[in-house]
């Protein structure tokens, strides 16, 4: 007997995580569109994949379309019910892929958002150095900017993880890939800082973790959002500031400096060099955004 559906996204969101090792975000975004998918089907009576056809599944996207998908999560969508009945015919669980038929929604390209240097040197300089909680504050911003992390690498960061004598850091990416990223004097200061502080915390200063909370434990991602957008707001740059924002502008000012693309794919950790190229996009813009303030006949 067949098993019912929510059984085949189980096996398979397992499967993400497990095989293909992708982040929590990433298979959290497969399971939000399958199970969506699982409770549109349940309504009409399907509680088994064998039993999915390609109009269901355009009826389900129609039906998240007018519930305010946006394209670029539809095309996310899509991608969710792809992987999902690939995962289900290598399985041997179908012998046909209803999700082949379904057409890819046009996405335009959104430009990353980035923050001019001058911008974010002043975001370092608010922490109040007189606390720990500042202290830390002040390394993590920094640490995030200089070595261009993502969120969830630089929380997953181990003290072992920095070499203080090399400056080099060496976070694990994507798919659990780990790569080297030289980081500098400044930065290394604010870490060396930081760890004297926080070792003289009963709480924290054992603790292996190198963004430690009050109890020890890794600060959350939601607190590192919280305290971005709060440093935000205080250095004038709104509150809709995210941590990625630094990693942006890591990238960008790189390649404004003159660093070339390969090196800043490889420092991002990118598989691909088309991600990376984007970036050239936005400092296209900010060139031609500056003639156009900038030249009498512009």
């Amino acid at each position: 007997m067949a098993l019912p559906l929510e059984h085949d996204v189980d096996a398979y969101l397992a499967y993400c995580r497990v095989e293909r090792a992708l982040s929590p975000l990433t298979v959290g975004a497969y399971g939000h569109d399958l199970n969506g998918l699982t409770a549109f089907l349940g309504e009409a009576g399907v509680e088994r994949s064998g039993q999915i056809d390609a109009e269901q599944l355009r009826a389900y996207l129609q039906h998240a379309t007018s519930r305010g998908l946006s394209a670029r999560s539809l095309a996310r969508a899509l991608s969710s019910l792809r992987g999902f009945f690939r995962f289900l015919l290598d399985e041997g669980r179908r012998t046909d892929d209803p999700s082949a038929e379904l057409v890819r929604p046009r996405v335009g390209r959104r430009l990353p958002e980035t923050q001019p240097a001058a911008e974010v040197l002043g975001l370092l300089a608010l922490p109040d150095l007189t606390t720990l909680r500042g202290q830390r504050d002040r390394a993590l911003l920094s640490l995030t900017y200089a070595a261009g992390l993502r969120a969830s690498e630089v929380l997953g960061l181990m003290v072992g993880d920095v070499d203080f004598d090399r400056g080099l850091v060496t976070p694990l990416g994507k798919g659990n890939k780990r790569r080297t990223v030289p980081i500098g004097h400044l930065t290394m200061a604010h870490l060396r800082e930081y760890l004297d502080a926080r070792s003289r915390a009963p709480a924290r200063a054992q603790s292996l973790h190198l963004i430690a909370g009050p109890s020890g434990r890794p600060l959350s991602r939601q607190a590192f959002w919280k305290l971005v957008r709060a440093y935000g707001r205080g250095a004038g740059l709104g509150a809709d500031l995210y941590p990625h924002a630094l990693r942006h502008s890591f990238a960008t000012h790189l390649l404004d400096g003159g660093a070339d693309l390969r090196s800043v794919q490889t420092l991002l950790g990118h598989a691909s060099i088309a991600t990376t190229e984007i970036y050239t996009h936005v400092s296209r813009e900010q060139v031609r955004s500056a003639h156009r303030k900038s030249h009498p006949r512009g």
